[in-house]
């Protein structure tokens, strides 16, 4: 992908540039929350369509699955028809499947809505960061734009259960959904007045069999990990993996001999490119595999309301924020490898601390430890974006944007599978030995829908969840600190802004 823009957009000036990167990180926002909004719901939605144990994760996970494996081939779609043109008709198509999201009649309906929710995401998601790069092409300034940008992403994750929170005290859980529509108007009305207009003049001839191949790669591979945590190694794991292996072989070889690769793998020879790449997909896998899970615990386990669960997570939203205000000094001081590695390592270190509070009596406990969750992953994600942007030349910021979005959201996808299924199968191991109603042993929504919430079984599986979330967070924490390692050892430490 390219970053070419029509002469016409160019000579943008201040006010014009930073208000659209007010829409475009809007559109950020939107995607992140909708990506959140629904974790306050499960238990609701349980009780209404009565999912199993894995359509539960898949109505978490298939939405990032879909962006994950589009976003390569809407990004170069977007290249040929106009970025803006594709980005306002993908809103528009996000605004459609809203709805369709919050009238579905089953479990199996939710989860097709979800999927096309991600299909429209991906033509949002594209043309964001490649758009940054273009219109900040000072450093400095474009360090600040990205932060701003993180701020909408991280901050959309965090406030996805705040706003499910006050829906669900007053609404049916699909208003989680519907809420969608009036902001997808108002998108659409700025994105056509505020944003300039971008394509590549010569993008060369569609590969429709790469976007096959790299599709196929990340839903095969996604789906034998899910396979093989919730149900163990067997025939249609064995297959999937295989399948989606080859998938990612043949992509990779293609995309080195293309005339017009749909991305650019030889970026990756770049080893701060490719370390701040992981570091992203790191990072996002441990947050986003944690608090789909965490809404649940709140509610299910410590009793809170929607609303209470929504504020509850509160601290990590406002750290995360708060980063906004110190990326450039941090960054200036460290440079951003040790800043990136600092930023990942005080995130780690709070979610052992998480660990440790799940069982603490009092909630404030808990509340103290999401302060350094939100703001090590805040730092963290907005100078690794920074990062993948500044190791490439400004005509390789598509390939790059599209590489760095699809890790992004490969990482929430895989986040969900791995560490949902491992939060199930520890729940189901700390469950007591003997008979157990079959919706008890599937999941603690379940159980919360048929047992007595005072019974000796309803505690026990409350104490179970509680082990399972502590064993999960504890493996999010290694897996953030695995990160802050590659960050380190991978990335400069370059001052932010002196590229």
């Amino acid at each position: 992908m390219t970053t070419t823009l029509p002469t016409s957009a160019r000579p943008l000036s201040p006010r014009r540039r930073w208000a659209a990167l007010g829409v475009l990180a809007g559109a950020v926002l939107l995607l992140a929350v909708d990506g959140t909004v629904l974790y306050l719901a499960v238990p609701s939605l349980t009780r209404e369509l009565a999912p199993t144990a894995t359509e539960i994760l898949w109505i978490g996970d298939v939405y990032s699955l879909a962006l994950a494996g589009l976003l390569v081939t809407a990004g170069n779609l977007a290249d040929r028809f106009g970025r803006k043109k594709v980005l306002l008709i993908g809103t528009a198509a996000f605004g459609l499947a809203s709805a369709l999201a919050a009238f579905s009649p089953t479990a199996s309906v939710l989860i097709v809505a979800r999927l096309l929710l991600g299909v429209a995401g991906a033509t949002i998601m594209p043309s964001t960061l490649s758009l940054i790069r273009t219109l900040f092409a000072d450093p400095r300034e474009r360090t600040r734009a990205i932060a701003i940008w993180s701020a909408g992403s991280g901050g959309g994750i965090a406030l996805g259960p705040l706003v499910g929170g006050m829906l669900l005290e007053h609404y049916w859980w699909g208003s989680v959904f519907l809420i969608n529509v009036p902001i997808v108007v108002a998108f659409l009305i700025a994105g056509a007045w505020l944003l300039p207009e971008s394509r590549d003049p010569a993008p060369g001839r569609f590969d429709l069999l790469s976007a096959g191949l790299s599709l196929a790669a990340i839903v095969l591979l996604v789906y034998a990990v899910k396979h093989a945590v919730s149900t163990g190694f067997d025939a249609p794991m064995g297959v999937a993996a295989g399948l989606g292996l080859v998938s990612g072989v043949l992509f990779v070889r293609r995309q080195r001999r293309a005339a017009a690769p749909l991305i650019d793998v030889t970026l990756f020879r770049n080893g701060a490119f490719s370390g701040a790449v992981l570091a992203n997909f790191i990072a996002v896998f441990a947050l986003m595999g944690l608090l789909f899970f965490f809404s649940q615990y709140l509610q299910l386990v410590r009793g809170f309301s929607p609303l209470q669960a929504g504020f509850a997570e509160m601290p990590a939203t406002l750290a995360s924020i708060a980063v906004v205000a110190a990326v450039g000094v941090v960054a200036g001081r460290l440079g951003r490898g040790r800043a990136i590695a600092a930023g990942l390592a005080v995130a780690a270190l709070g979610l052992a601390l998480v660990a440790v509070a799940e069982r603490a009596p009092q909630y404030w406990w808990l509340g103290l430890t999401l302060v350094p969750v939100g703001l090590g992953v805040g730092l963290a994600l907005t100078l690794t974006v920074d990062s993948v942007l500044s190791a490439v030349p400004r005509d390789k910021a598509g390939s790059a944007s599209a590489i760095s979005e699809t890790a992004y959201e490969l990482g929430a996808a895989l986040g969900i599978a791995i560490l949902g299924s491992v939060v199930n199968l520890v729940y189901r191991a700390f469950l007591p030995a003997g008979p157990v109603p079959g919706e008890v042993r599937d999941s603690l929504a379940g159980a919360a829908s048929v047992l007595d919430p005072g019974s000796e079984l309803a505690r026990a599986a409350r104490e179970a969840f509680t082990g399972a979330m502590q064993v999960t967070s504890l493996a999010a924490a290694a897996v953030t600190a695995a990160a802050a390692l590659i960050a380190w050892r991978t990335i400069p430490s370059i001052p932010s802004g002196k590229d």
